[in-house]
């Protein structure tokens, strides 16, 4: 999370035909609180939050983001239980309860702050959250800071604080006093931006524009192999290139280099977009993950959701995330998995851009925005009432493994962190003919807030209809940003992509070399593309999906380097053959 300085420059288990699930679908399904951020246009009351974190602490994960009146805890990173809890003192009288909050532990204490101007915030410490028990660790901190994260070093027994959020100024780092957790020596410098050589680091939604410098924020620090793994989010919450980079170094305080595949969290494309501002985190089998922020950012700049990413460390100590088919059903922490090869599903999306019937719609919020894999458009009915429904057909009849149900806020009323609320309830029916219909889900009795539900069936369904219908909304219409169907389709996989050619001024030409223009040959069975980059042939880390398009235009290179590019197309059958390697000088 960040303030702008004015200047130019759950799971339910409610379904016969529903599993224990072994997968799960970004954005994470919580129950997000209703928070807009004063100082910015409104459309409406809507849910947000960011600038996650998570650690597994006890047995259990524990997640903390912006401005939630509460966290989360989770045995399985799937079935999130949210506490209530109020962290700010009553004379703390602003609007953002734990904005940007630092969580982290030293030894058996969780330890938890949020961001702050002032010098009067406390440092919160528990040994057993899971019961929300908490007391102050400092009552009035030293450390104070904005977007801080307090990272405790178990091979030394130091504990150092990292912090900033500024398109004028760096993140900054310190030692702190292991006992009395103040500063022991004036901030360091640790990371700014150097966005004239990185592209992805320039600000605006295509790395474009120039009225605002760009901002870096959320520092997070991951040691591994003897090193220092210092994390930081760019350019701008807002956009679909918000990313996360990372520069390593010998010491907690630097110096540090920028490591050379950047940005190693990023997710431009696709349906859910934007992975900036994060944390890095190991699972309950050693296997590392990073959950970071997605953006709407529709009605409110900070309108936002949460992701979470398979990650880890090459062979060569390189960090990065795989955010290739980053929000279709992807694999639950599970001992030995390989981050790189092993965590999609291969269950492809049944229904983009597919024919739908709706009950009613509501102005211009139109059916086909239901399935166009845009998080920030939606389908509205004109109200909420029982029989309200979305039909989607499939084209054929295909095997059904999972749906994700989408909500969007429209029309909303509420404010905060309700205690209790009436809960999405729905039923979904699916049939081969679109007039008989077979109930497949039933959480018409659901009584908790299911935003992203996301529902993993027991045995695959085959069906060519899919039917969602409303039963009750727990504010507002109606409203579907996204009904997702995955499975796999009977027709055959794409072809490997043709003439795919990525196109960059040469390093003697005068020209833009932070940018480049990638075309292909259309593949005439294609839904959309994921392409595959980065600065080794062997590391191609670095994914943007596309869909319906044989071109993209890339602004994210950093000027002085090589690249290598490769591409593969996909539809409802599955995966094509990636194409040949092409290096762009």
């Amino acid at each position: 999370m960040r303030i702008y300085y004015i200047v130019i420059g759950l799971f339910l288990m409610v379904s016969s035909g529903q599993s224990q699930n072994t997968t799960y679908c970004n954005p994470i399904n919580i129950d997000y609180g209703y928070c807009p951020i004063p100082g910015f246009v409104t459309q409406g009351k809507h849910r947000a939050t960011a600038d996650p974190v998570i650690t597994f602490f006890k047995g259990e994960y524990y997640l903390f983001s912006t401005n939630q009146w509460g966290y989360w805890h989770s045995k399985d990173m799937l079935g999130w239980k949210f506490v209530s809890r109020k962290f700010l003192r009553p004379e703390h009288k602003v609007y953002d309860e734990l904005c940007a909050p630092s969580l982290s532990f030293v030894r058996d204490t969780l330890l938890v702050v949020g961001s702050t101007h002032t010098k009067e915030f406390p440092i919160w410490m528990s040994t057993d959250p899971a019961k929300n028990q908490w007391k102050e660790l400092v009552h009035k901190s030293q450390a104070g800071a904005w977007d801080p994260q307090i990272f405790w070093d178990a091979d030394t027994d130091e504990v150092y604080e990292y912090y900033g959020s500024s398109n004028l100024y760096p993140l900054y780092g310190v030692k702190l006093n292991r006992k009395t957790f103040q500063p022991m020596d004036e901030p360091t410098p640790v990371l700014a931006l150097n966005d004239d050589e990185h592209g992805w680091e320039r600000f605006g939604e295509h790395n474009d524009n120039t009225f605002l410098q760009p901002f870096t924020e959320g520092a997070f620090m991951t040691k591994y192999h003897n090193k220092y793994y210092l994390q930081y989010g760019a350019p701008g919450t807002e956009f679909s290139g918000y990313a996360d980079g990372v520069y390593v170094g010998k010491h907690p305080l630097g110096p540090f280099e920028y490591q050379s595949h950047n940005p190693f969290s990023y997710k431009p494309g696709g349906f859910a977009r934007g992975s900036g501002h994060g944390a890095t985190f190991q699972d309950a089998y050693g296997q590392y993950w990073h959950v970071s922020t997605i953006g709407i950012c529709i009605k409110n700049n900070f309108e936002r959701r949460l992701g979470i990413w398979p990650a880890g460390f090459d062979a060569e100590d390189i960090l990065y995330s795989n955010t290739a088919y980053g929000d279709y059903p992807t694999y639950l922490p599970a001992q030995k998995k390989n981050h790189l090869s092993e965590s999609f599903t291969g269950w492809m999306l049944l229904n983009y851009n597919k024919p739908v019937q709706v009950s009613s719609t509501l102005g211009g919020f139109q059916p086909n925005y239901a399935v166009d894999e845009d998080i920030k458009t939606y389908w509205s009915a004109k109200s909420a009432v029982l029989g309200e429904y979305l039909i989607t057909d499939l084209g054929e009849p295909s095997s059904i493994h999972a749906i994700q149900i989408n909500y969007a806020d429209q029309d909303a009323d509420l404010m905060g962190k309700p205690e209790t609320t009436l809960g999405h309830r729905y039923i979904i029916y699916i049939s081969d003919d679109g007039k008989s219909w077979n109930k497949l889900i039933d959480k018409s009795k659901n009584t908790t807030d299911v935003p992203h539900d996301y529902i993993e069936l027991e045995s695959p369904a085959l069906a060519r209809f899919v039917k969602l219908e409303n039963i009750q909304m727990p504010t507002g219409k109606f409203a579907i940003s996204g009904l997702r169907v995955f499975g796999l389709a009977h027709n055959q996989k794409p072809g490997a992509v043709q003439n795919f050619v990525p196109l960059r001024s040469a390093p003697k030409i005068k020209g833009e070399r932070r940018n480049a223009w990638l075309k292909w040959q259309q593949e005439p069975s294609a839904d959309g593309y994921v392409i595959y980059f980065g600065k080794s042939p062997d590391k191609l880390y670095g994914s943007i999906m596309v869909y319906g398009k044989s071109e993209y235009y890339f602004s994210g290179l950093d000027k002085s380097d090589r690249y290598y590019f490769q591409i593969e197309a996909f539809n409802a059958s599955g995966i094509g053959p990636k194409s040949e390697v092409k290096i762009a000088d």
